[in-house]
């Protein structure tokens, strides 16, 4: 990461802390905002719509919201349903316009949710359900809440005759969570100018951290992990079940599975990560406080990073993490595998890239007939070698954006802190990023930090936490889009 990005990291840190304290007198929103009923409506209706990659569909769910744009008044032109070579991977673009007098700003969304079997929840993934004070299913976390509250806003905004200083797009795409069709990467190459602006919002990132549902930091994202997957793959002949023989690809595999979980990548810093534990280390107390204190030392103290590296939040944060999402073996109950899969799936630290991880696996596997192929992701070919790139860049923090974050912020959740942080999964920021347009990930839904349940079972969200992340979500893009 470069140097200069150091000292205004640091500003930044500095200015956001003064900020939220001299707005935090601004309480007025301060409890829960009234509940928004065309934003509880919009997050029902795409809940209940399938978007999985195996039996969804992207564009049945942006049909739907271009129908509600178009009803509030949005003309056709400025409600878009584009889709490309598949035909149930659609992608709408939506624009409201602004004076003109500055380019537009982006919001990006992806409709797609990750695979979800009814057999391992507790109730179905698609019917949008409320119970105990939560909003249940798939994409509620990640990120249809997102996707619903900036399709409010934006209706409330038309509706209301409200004309920002520049445009703003909203496009809705496919394939975030996999598949071949990533909606942000093919209206780039194919519709650059539908969605061409100053600077990205991303809401599929950062977000209000919450202890037992009491607020006590928001993170805004400033730079994030690379993803990358890969195949792991052993063969033999075979044979009869009853011949067993030491060269099984099964073993062979486990064994490589079994290193991988005993060989942690190195502890590693960047300057988002660390001013980002800085503030954490006056969040938490106790042991994890000091812990986190040592590791920021020169030189960090081993037995803190094993012991902060036991929770799922911070390992991920201070190192690359690889691990096995899926493995596939045998052909009959009576006899030898021919063949053993697995996948494994990184989340790569900035600086590093997947062929560096990639051979960074073969060593740690130690297993000469074991094959470590890179997935390219937009063919689903397995390759000999990975990409060279790194992750990305963090863009300098813009006044405009992080002022109306502040100010915003301050508002609901007067007093917390907003941090600077790394996305320990990935988004489709690294498109936007890599096409020049600076990318800021931040939402304003509230989620215990011990009860992250994107991509799994039983995926909720707080009833409270939807209405008030629409409510600052839509005061905060009035801000940003009226600044400059």
């Amino acid at each position: 990461m470069s140097s200069h990005l150091r000292p205004a990291l640091h500003k930044w840190k500095l200015g956001l802390l003064c900020g939220c304290l001299a707005a935090a007198a601004d309480a007025a929103h301060a409890g829960h905002a009234k509940p928004d009923p065309l934003a509880r409506e919009i997050f029902k209706q795409l809940i209940e719509i399938n978007t999985t990659d195996s039996v969804g569909s992207t564009t049945v769910a942006a049909q739907a919201m271009q129908k509600r744009l178009l009803d509030a008044g949005f003309k056709p032109a400025d409600a878009q349903v584009l889709v490309g070579t598949n035909p149930k991977r659609g992608n709408l673009v939506a624009r409201l316009h602004g004076k003109g007098k500055l380019k537009p700003l982006l919001i990006i969304g992806h409709l797609d949710v990750v695979e979800a079997k009814r057999e391992d929840w507790t109730i179905d993934p698609f019917a949008f359900t409320e119970k105990d004070g939560y909003f249940y299913g798939r994409g509620t976390q990640d990120m249809k809440n997102s996707d619903a509250v900036a399709m409010a806003a934006l209706i409330r905004m038309k509706k209301e005759g409200f004309v920002p200083k520049r445009d703003i797009i909203l496009a809705l795409t496919a394939d975030e969570e996999g598949g071949t069709d990533n909606g942000v990467d093919w209206l780039l190459k194919n519709h650059r100018d539908l969605i061409d602006a100053e600077f990205v919002l991303n809401p599929d990132s950062g977000g209000v951290d919450a202890d037992a549902g009491k607020a006590v930091a928001m993170g805004v994202e400033a730079t994030e992990k690379l993803y990358a997957d890969f195949e792991l793959s052993a063969t033999d002949p075979g044979g009869h079940s009853s011949l067993p023989h030491p060269d099984n690809p099964i073993y062979e595999v486990s064994r490589a599975l079994d290193r991988l979980q005993k060989s942690p990548f190195p502890f590693e810093l960047n300057p988002v990560t660390r001013v980002w534990l800085e503030h954490m280390q006056n969040i938490e107390d106790g042991q994890r406080s000091r812990d986190i204190k040592v590791i920021l030392a020169t030189p960090p103290d081993g037995d803190a990073i094993a012991r902060l590296s036991t929770n799922a939040r911070y390992n991920s944060t201070v190192h690359t993490t690889c691990v096995a999402t899926r493995v596939e073996a045998g052909h009959a109950n009576n006899a030898l595998p021919q063949r053993a899969r697995a996948i494994v799936n990184c989340r790569i630290l900035p600086g590093h890239s997947p062929e560096e991880v990639r051979q960074d696996l073969q060593r740690i596997f130690a297993e000469p007939k074991l094959a470590v192929r890179y997935i390219d992701p937009r063919t689903d070919q397995r390759l000999e070698r990975a990409p060279e790139r790194k992750a990305m860049t963090p863009p300098l923090p813009r006044k405009d954006v992080f002022d109306a974050i502040t100010r915003t912020a301050a508002k609901f959740w007067p007093g917390i802190p907003v941090v600077p942080q790394m996305e320990t999964g990935a988004s489709d920021s690294v498109y936007t990023m890599a096409a020049g347009m600076p990318s800021y990930g931040v939402n304003g839904a509230l989620i215990d930090r011990d009860d992250v349940r994107a991509h799994g079972r039983d995926e909720r969200l707080r009833v409270s936490a939807f209405d008030d992340s629409a409510a600052f979500y839509y005061e905060f893009l009035k801000i940003v889009s009226s600044a400059g």
